[in-house]
C-alpha cells in the first residue's frame, strides 16, 4: 500500500520517524530538567558547595533556556530548523560532559548553563513538525511533544533519586549523555533539511536587548523572595529589565526598519490579539498551576502539622505521578482536538477546567481524595488541553515570522513558572512561624494560584482565531513581491 502524503509532500512513515527523532532529542534535554531534582543534595555534598549556589545553577538553567528558545527559534527562520537543532544538541552534549566530569561547582554551573541552551529544541521541534504535517497530524504530534516535555509520567524523578543513591549524581548525566547522543544522531539522519522560511538577517542588536530585558525580569522574579521584593537588587533587575524590554519593543517597530535586517518580532504582531493574550495566558497559567504543583502541594502533603504528613515518596506517588501519567495521555488527545475544534477554543476549555479544579482544591484542601481527584483532573485540563493548546497556537498564530512567537511563548512559560514559585513561596513563608507553617498559608497559596488562573482564563477569552491555511498562503504570496524588491534594493 503506498504511503499517504501530506500537503507538504512528506510520506506519513517518514513523519513518524521524524516525530520519534524529535522525541529522542527532547528527552536528552528533559532528563536534565527533571531527573536532576532529587540528586541536588548529592551535588551539594560531593562538590562541597551550598544550597544557595546549587539553587543559582537551577535558576540559570531555566533562565538561559527561556532566552535560547527566543533566539534559536527566530534564528531558525533564516538558517533552518535542522541547523539550529544540531547546535542545540551539540551544546547539550557538551553540557552533559561538563556536569558529569565536574571537579568543582563552577564547572558544574557552566555545564548547567550549556544544558539550558538546549531548551530551544522544544520550539524547534514544533516548527519542524508544522512544516511537514497537515494541521490534524501536527496537532497530535504537538500533543506528543508536549507530553514528553512534561517528563516520564513522574517516573523520571523517582529514577533520578534511585540513580543518585546507587551511583551518584553523575549517573544522571551519564544517562543524559547517552540519550542526547542518540537524539543528535536521530536529528542528523532523520530530520529533513527544511529551507529557511524568512529572508533577511537576524537583528542581533534586538537579541541583546531582549536577553538583557528578560534576564533582568526573570532573575528578579526568581530571586525576589530571597533578596526581598523591595530590595535594591530586585528593583534594579525588575525595573531595569522592564525598561530594556520597552526599548526592545521600540526598536522592533517594523515601519522603522530598512534594508535586510528584520525585527525579531514586529510590534504590530505583539499588539494583535494573536500575540499579547497568548503570552499573558502562558505566563499567568504557569504562574498559577506550576507554582502550586511544584511547591505548594508537595510541601502541604508532607507537612506533619498543617498537612497530611506523608513521606516524599508517598506524596509524589499519590499527588504527582498520577497527574503526570494522565498528562502523557491527555496531551496527544488535546493535540487531536485542537486543530478540529480550534486551538483557542480548546485552550478555553482547558483553562476553565483547570480553574474549576483549583476552586475545588481550595474548598476541600483537607480531603485526600478531593486533592487526588483534582490533581488527576489537571492531567487532562492543564497538562493536556491547556499546555498543548498554548504550544500549538503559538506555532500557527504568526505564519509571517514562524520562530518568533513560539520562542517568546517559551520565555513566558519559563518566566511564569518562576513567578508562580516566587508567589507561592512568599505566601507560605509569610504564614510560617518558628519553623511551622499554618494551614491558612497553604490555603492562601492555593487561592493566589486560583486568582492567576482566573486572569489567565480572561486573557484566553480575548485570543483571536489563528489564521486559516488559505489566509496564510495568501499573506505569504503577498509578501513575496515586496520582499524580493527589498532584497534587490539592498543588493544594489
Amino acid at each position: 500500500m503506498p504511503l499517504t502524503r501530506t500537503a507538504a509532500g512528506h510520506p506519513a512513515g517518514r513523519q513518524f520517524g521524524l516525530l520519534t527523532a524529535l522525541v529522542l532529542a527532547i528527552l536528552g534535554y528533559q532528563i536534565n530538567a527533571t531527573m536532576i531534582s532529587p540528586t541536588l543534595p548529592h551535588v551539594i555534598t560531593e562538590l562541597h558547595t551550598t544550597p544557595g549556589v546549587i539553587g543559582l545553577s537551577q535558576t540559570l538553567f531555566f533562565l538561559v533556556g527561556s532566552l535560547s528558545q527566543v533566539t534559536l527559534a527566530r534564528l531558525s527562520d533564516y538558517r533552518g530548523c535542522k541547523q539550529m537543532m544540531l547546535i542545540a544538541c551539540a551544546v547539550l552534549i557538551a553540557g552533559n560532559l561538563a556536569c558529569m566530569l565536574a571537579p568543582n561547582v563552577e564547572v558544574f554551573i557552566a555545564g548547567r548553563i550549556l544544558q539550558g541552551i538546549s531548551a530551544a529544541i522544544f520550539p524547534l521541534a514544533f516548527l519542524a513538525l508544522h512544516r511537514v504535517m497537515t494541521p490534524e497530524r501536527f496537532g497530535w504530534a504537538a500533543g506528543v511533544i508536549t507530553a514528553v516535555n512534561g517528563g516520564f509520567a513522574g517516573v523520571d524523578a523517582v529514577a533520578g533519586g534511585k540513580v543518585a543513591d546507587t551511583i551518584g549524581f553523575r549517573g544522571v548525566f551519564v544517562a543524559g549523555l547517552v540519550i542526547s547522543i542518540i537524539g543528535t544522531l536521530a536529528v542528523v539522519f532523520v530530520v529533513p533539511k527544511l529551507p529557511a522560511s524568512s529572508v533577511g538577517r537576524m537583528d542581533w542588536g534586538g537579541v541583546v536587548l531582549l536577553w538583557v530585558g528578560l534576564s533582568g525580569v526573570l532573575i528578579g522574579l526568581a530571586q525576589g523572595q530571597s533578596w526581598g521584593w523591595i530590595s535594591v537588587p530586585t528593583a534594579v533587575c525588575l525595573l531595569g529589565g522592564l525598561t530594556t524590554l520597552v526599548l526592545f519593543g521600540f526598536t522592533q517597530r517594523g515601519e522603522r526598519r530598512s534594508g535586510t535586517t528584520r525585527p525579531i518580532i514586529d510590534t504590530a504582531l505583539l499588539r494583535s490579539r494573536r500575540a499579547w493574550p497568548l503570552l499573558l495566558t502562558s505566563a499567568l497559567t504557569l504562574g498559577g498551576a506550576f507554582g502550586a504543583l511544584a511547591l505548594t502541594f508537595p510541601l502541604f502533603t508532607q507537612d506533619k502539622h498543617a498537612g497530611f504528613g506523608m513521606s516524599s515518596f508517598t506524596s509524589a506517588l499519590l499527588f504527582s505521578t498520577p497527574a503526570q501519567a494522565i498528562g502523557v495521555i491527555g496531551a496527544p488527545i488535546a493535540g487531536w482536538i485542537g486543530p478540529r475544534l480550534g486551538w483557542n477554543r480548546t485552550l478555553r476549555i482547558g483553562a476553565t477546567g483547570t480553574l474549576i479544579a483549583f476552586a475545588v482544591i481550595g474548598v476541600c484542601l483537607d480531603s485526600h481524595w478531593a486533592l487526588f481527584a483534582m490533581l488527576a483532573l489537571l492531567g487532562i485540563t492543564y497538562s493536556g488541553l491547556t499546555m498543548t493548546s498554548l504550544n500549538g497556537y503559538s506555532v500557527v498564530a504568526a505564519p509571517e515570522a514562524k520562530g518568533a512567537l513560539p520562542g517568546l511563548n517559551g520565555a513566558c512559560i519559563g518566566g511564569g513558572a518562576s513567578f508562580g514559585i516566587a508567589v507561592a513561596s512568599a505566601v507560605i513563608n509569610a504564614g510560617t512561624h518558628n519553623g511551622q507553617t499554618a494551614h491558612a498559608a497553604y490555603a492562601g497559596a492555593v487561592w493566589a494560584a486560583f486568582a492567576m488562573l482566573a486572569l489567565a482564563l480572561i486573557t484566553a477569552l480575548t485570543m483571536a482565531k489563528p489564521p486559516t491555511s488559505e489566509e496564510t498562503e495568501q499573506r505569504q504570496g503577498e509578501a513575496v513581491q515586496p520582499t524580493t524588491v527589498a532584497m534587490h534594493a539592498a543588493g544594489h
